[in-house]
C-alpha cells in the first residue's frame, strides 16, 4: 500500500510503483488458473510475487519520490482485488474455511460503507493507517504459507501453524484497522462540521 501525505502526489503514470501495481493485477487471472487447475506450486509463488510487489511498489515510491495519483487510486484497488480472489478461491479449495472468508470480506464490506459516508461528507483524504498496512502484511504472508502447509499441495504440515498465526493476526488488525479508520473518519467528519467551511457547505 502506498499512502504519505507529506508527499505530494505527481500526474505521471508510467512509473515503476505503477508497472508493480499493474503486475500485481494482471497476475490474478494467472493465479486463480493456477489454483483452479491444481498447480500449487505455480499459484504459491503468484503469491509470493503479488506479496513482494505490494512491499516494494510503496517502498520505491515513497523513497524516490515517485508517489503519483494513478498509483494512489491503483495501488489500493490491487491489494484489495488481491486478496478478495484469493481468499474465495482458497475458500473454494477448502484450504481456508468460508467462516474466514466471511469475517475478511464482512471488513471490506464496512469500509465500503465508511468510505461512502466519507464522500458523502466531502471526507476523502484520510491516510492508511500503519495498523492497516500490518494486516494486508500479515494476510499476505498467510496466504502461500496456507497453500504450501495444505495436504492437497506439498504437504509441509508444518507450516500450518505459522501460516495460522500470520493469518489470526492479520484478520485481527484488518478489523482493528477498520475501526481507526472509522473513529478518523469520525473525527474528520466532526472537524469538517466546526469549521466555518464545514457549516458553509
Amino acid at each position: 500500500m502506498r499512502s504519505d501525505a507529506s508527499v505530494r502526489p505527481s500526474d505521471r503514470v508510467w512509473t515503476l510503483p505503477n508497472a508493480l501495481s499493474m503486475l500485481r493485477l494482471l497476475l490474478v487471472p494467472v493465479f486463480l488458473w493456477a489454483l483452479f487447475t491444481s498447480r500449487d506450486g505455480l499459484a504459491m509463488a503468484v503469491l509470493m510475487v503479488s506479496g513482494a510487489s505490494d512491499y516494494f511498489d510503496g517502498k520505491i515510491a515513497r523513497r524516490f519520490g515517485l508517489v503519483s495519483r494513478m498509483g494512489q487510486l491503483l495501488d489500493p484497488i490491487a491489494d484489495r482485488l488481491y486478496i478478495l480472489t484469493t481468499i474465495l478461491a482458497l475458500g473454494w479449495r477448502e484450504i481456508i474455511p468460508w467462516w474466514l472468508v466471511g469475517l475478511l470480506l464482512a471488513r471490506d464490506l464496512f469500509i465500503v460503507v465508511l468510505a461512502l459516508i466519507g464522500r458523502r461528507h466531502k471526507v476523502t483524504d484520510i491516510a492508511v493507517h500503519f495498523i492497516g498496512k500490518a494486516a494486508t502484511f500479515n494476510l499476505l504472508y498467510a496466504f502461500p504459507l496456507l497453500l504450501l502447509g495444505h495436504p492437497d499441495g506439498l504437504d509441509v504440515s508444518w507450516v500450518l501453524p505459522i501460516a495460522w498465526a500470520f493469518a489470526w493476526w492479520g484478520l485481527a488488525l484488518y478489523w482493528v484497522g477498520g475501526l481507526i479508520y472509522a473513529v478518523q473518519l469520525r473525527d474528520a467528519i466532526r472537524s469538517r462540521g466546526a469549521s466555518p467551511v464545514g457549516r458553509s457547505a
